[in-house]
């Protein structure tokens, strides 16, 4: 990036804001840190969950977003900080976090061996659940999920999609007041993922559950009510998906140059326009960027290679309060 152009800090409203309902949050992390040996996973962050919302974890490899995940979900205890689930310390009092909340792994936990019935008698027995009760609970849960008709087959037989399906309703099995997904679309198909967030909207609006997802893909975390956007163990923006792109005010330019930083140079001096070199191109925010696409062009003939345009999106967000992209090269290769 250019070091002349200043990264604006993350504004205190957009990360520390209170909630504007009377509900008392779901989820509280409170200057939550941890560390794996001398790696710093998490810095300090803290948000809240509020009720029967879909909040997201949004972040590259390494940001710091599964750490968290497996801090709520009970797996490990943070080293500093607080995380509150329906009031109960994760740290001090797992034993009634795990009865409020579902969790959905990135790796499958489903036994492919067993049916999709005996999956969740399973896992209802864990729960203490018996008898009618139970078998009620995993018919209707069946249902929920699109499975009724495949309850006898074993899961080995499944699509990816509908093996998803059945770990939701393995995580929700137990009516718990919070549902946790870690990257919950891995290696679904296009189709399998829309009926995924389908589900998951229907469970916000008629069940009332509050959901909280991880998530490394833009288009998802559009589909959340909340986010908040992680890079390198910190939290660097919160607010809804239309909130964090407002922030952008106006279009994103992108410019080729055979030299970028002397390009930007020539657009600072000329227009007085911060301009930022990232990953080889020149990078403008401006209102009616069409319109100044022309203008820059003119000046600099035969500096500009190739001109690209676009509304901000929350990559340009986690441009804007980072300095750098989302994905290095080398892990988009990856």
């Amino acid at each position: 990036m250019n070091s002349r152009t200043a990264i604006p800090e993350p504004e205190s409203s957009s990360i520390d804001a209170p909630l504007s309902t009377g509900a008392s949050p779901v989820i509280q992390l409170q200057n939550l840190r941890h560390q794996y040996d001398d790696r710093t996973a998490l810095a300090g962050v803290s948000f809240e969950v509020r009720p029967a919302e879909i909040f997201g974890l949004l972040g590259p490899n390494g940001s710091g977003k599964t750490t968290t995940f497996r801090i709520l979900s009970t797996l490990i205890v943070p080293s500093g900080g607080r995380a509150l689930i329906m009031g109960y310390d994760v740290a001090k009092d797992p034993g009634r976090v795990r009865r409020q909340i579902g969790v959905v792994f990135q790796e499958q936990s489903i036994d492919i061996k067993l049916s999709a019935e005996e999956n969740l008698m399973l896992i209802g027995n864990v729960y203490g659940l018996h008898g009618t009760a139970l078998r009620s609970r995993v018919a209707e849960m069946l249902a929920r999920v699109g499975l009724t008709d495949r309850a006898k087959e074993r899961a080995e037989t499944f699509s990816g999609g509908m093996k998803r399906r059945l770990e939701l309703a393995k995580g929700l099995l137990h009516h718990p007041s919070v549902l946790l997904l870690d990257e919950p679309t891995t290696g679904l198909d296009p189709g399998a993922r829309r009926d995924l967030w389908q589900y998951l909207h229907m469970l916000r609006n008629e069940e009332h559950v509050s959901v909280l997802v991880t998530t490394h893909l833009m288009e998802e975390a559009e589909r959340c009510d909340r986010l908040a956007i992680y890079a390198e163990g910190n939290v660097v923006a919160r607010g809804t998906p239309a909130e964090l792109k407002s922030e952008i005010g106006g279009d994103v330019i992108l410019l080729e140059a055979n030299d970028p930083n002397m390009l930007a140079q020539h657009i600072e001096r000329r227009f007085g326009v911060p301009a930022a070199v990232i990953a080889g191109r020149v990078r403008l925010e401006i209102e009616q960027g069409h319109r100044f696409v022309t203008d820059v062009v003119e000046a600099f003939p035969g500096e500009i290679e190739g001109v690209s345009v676009h509304k901000p999106s929350l990559e340009d967000v986690f441009i804007r309060r980072t300095g750098h992209r989302f994905w290095t090269e080398q892990e988009q290769k990856n």
